[in-house]
């Protein structure tokens, strides 16, 4: 692997400046923005329609339909997109299960670090999340002494919540 000093040793910048923003299929995008929002504290930036050829062409269905939502954090410097998460409802066309496997093939999750994770992670179950795991205490490597979740969130996509060490609360 190269990191950015042996890159400019051969003379070549890095080709990834930084992380525009990760999206997710959801199925409702009102119910997904109530999820995220009152749920981790993210704040919607944008919400469009989008149904022109330019979408279809990106996404490669013809006569693609969707709606999408851009998501903020709350306090934290926003990367060039200006958001960190999109949340994209297809109307057309339809979006099929998704595959709560873990393990598969291209399978992702997105990790929020959070201050207090047992009463986030309640919050989020009182929102529709479903909890792989109870939290527990992080023993092994570089997050050693803090405390993770693995959590579903109403659409079946996979979150990871991360309280840093060092970072005490009540165990719920």
């Amino acid at each position: 692997m190269s990191d950015p000093a042996t890159m400019a040793v051969l003379g070549r910048p890095a080709p990834v400046r930084s992380i525009f923003h990760v999206g997710f299929v959801v199925r409702d995008l009102d119910a997904s923005l109530r999820f995220y929002c009152d749920g981790l504290g993210l704040v919607l930036r944008h919400r469009q329609q989008q149904h022109n050829a330019y979408t279809a062409s990106l996404v490669g269905y013809e006569d693609a339909a969707l709606e999408i939502a851009q998501l903020r954090l709350n306090d934290a410097e926003p990367p060039p997109s200006g958001h960190v998460l999109e949340l994209i409802c297809y109307e057309r066309p339809p979006s099929g299960p998704v595959d709560l496997e873990r393990s598969t093939i291209g399978a992702g999750h997105l990790a929020f670090v959070v201050d207090d994770i047992f009463e986030t992670a309640a919050r989020l179950r009182s929102l529709g999340a479903q909890l792989i795991n109870k939290p527990v205490r992080i023993t092994e490597g570089i997050n050693a002494g803090g405390w993770v979740v693995y959590l579903h969130d109403p659409d079946g996509i996979c979150l990871e919540l991360l309280q840093p060490a060092g970072v005490e609360v009540g165990h719920g």
